[in-house]
């Protein structure tokens, strides 16, 4: 099927509110990737989102354009090409936008979706994340409102971000945050209900001790009870219909039953990167080390052109992060769970 429709994206979200389950929103930066998102999603017969990054956009540019709107669309464009062979539906998103970035990245690419809607074509994007949490609560909100609001004529969520997501990714390096950045307070969960309520539908990142990254088991220290009371405290002012779409930032290496807890609370996006990053990788190093004189010429030899083809790794990179994005499929419990041919 072709990508959502933004009303078939809102019922996706909807659904999985209602049903306790999430889906993983993986990082792409080539054709390899997105084949693989789709691979998994359509194997495990569950819907997903898939998702570009500054720097990812930048990549898929090429080394001379490096324009990270240019990639960003060359690679959504692709995805809604790829998916239309597919029976499940997908979500496209953009990750982590700073202040900075807002008027170089972000706005153009609202205005690509506006360009294709008055065109009589679909959205570009179904969401995107503006990620002011580096700005006071209160900027961080004002800027949120500017852009849920633009981002809402064109019928796009608008993800935000509340707290600090530790670690490092994409060149954003939040690993000196101060740890009580890494919680956020019912207080803030309600405020953020307070200035975005009514002006557009949104997804939240709320933080509770999550990090960008892999780490040994017992560095993290996560207390997803944070989701649980902000969810409570809002909802006791607001009635239940205030409830935020939550998104786990971070989901690389996370326990199955941390993961699970936190879809009671609300989460319906969990965003995968470092997970998938080495599942591309590893059968890449394995092939080569299994291929050592093959993929290279040595001591004068000619080596082996079946070894060198890139499509030889390539695939068995897709198939790696295929793989493991099943997986979390199966732990976000949005396996067999496709809306496709039923919105």
């Amino acid at each position: 099927m072709p990508v959502a429709t933004p009303s078939q994206y809102a019922a996706m979200i909807d659904a999985a509110q209602a049903g306790d389950y999430a889906f993983p929103a993986i990082n792409v930066t080539s054709l390899v990737t997105i084949n693989a998102a789709l691979k998994a999603f359509s194997d495990q017969r569950c819907d997903g989102i898939i998702q570009i990054s500054l720097g990812g956009g930048g990549f898929a540019s090429g080394l001379n354009v490096a324009d990270n709107v240019v990639g960003a669309i060359v690679l959504a464009e692709a995805a809604h090409r790829l998916a239309a062979e597919y029976d499940i539906l997908v979500g496209l998103h953009t990750d982590h936008c700073q202040p900075d970035n807002v008027d170089s990245f972000l706005r153009p690419l609202i205005a690509a979706t506006a360009a294709r809607r008055a065109a009589g074509q679909g959205n570009l994007f179904q969401s995107h994340m503006l990620d002011a949490s580096e700005l006071p609560l209160e900027e961080n909100m004002a800027l949120s409102r500017d852009v849920l609001a633009e981002c809402a004529a064109e019928e796009i969520i608008l993800e935000v971000e509340a707290g600090v997501v530790g670690g490092e990714e994409d060149g954003v390096d939040n690993t000196m945050a101060p740890a009580e950045k890494l919680y956020t307070s019912p207080e803030d969960m309600l405020y953020v209900h307070e200035q975005l309520n009514g002006i557009g539908r949104y997804l939240f990142a709320a933080t509770f001790g999550n990090v960008h990254g892999h780490y040994k088991p017992g560095v993290v220290q996560l207390k997803p009870e944070i989701l649980r009371d902000g969810q409570a405290a809002v909802m006791a002012e607001n009635g239940e219909e205030a409830r935020f779409d939550l998104v786990f930032h971070g989901g690389s290496g996370t326990p199955v039953d941390q993961i699970r807890e936190t879809l009671g609370y609300g989460v319906v996006k969990m965003n995968i990167d470092t997970d998938t990053q080495y599942a591309f990788t590893r059968p890449v190093v394995d092939h080569v080390l299994k291929n050592y004189d093959g993929v290279l010429k040595v001591d004068g030899e000619i080596g082996v052109k079946k070894a060198y083809d890139p499509r030889s790794y390539l695939k068995a990179a897709e198939a790696g992060v295929a793989s493991r994005l099943a997986t979390a499929c199966d732990d976000l419990l949005c396996s067999g769970k496709t809306l496709a041919g039923t919105v």
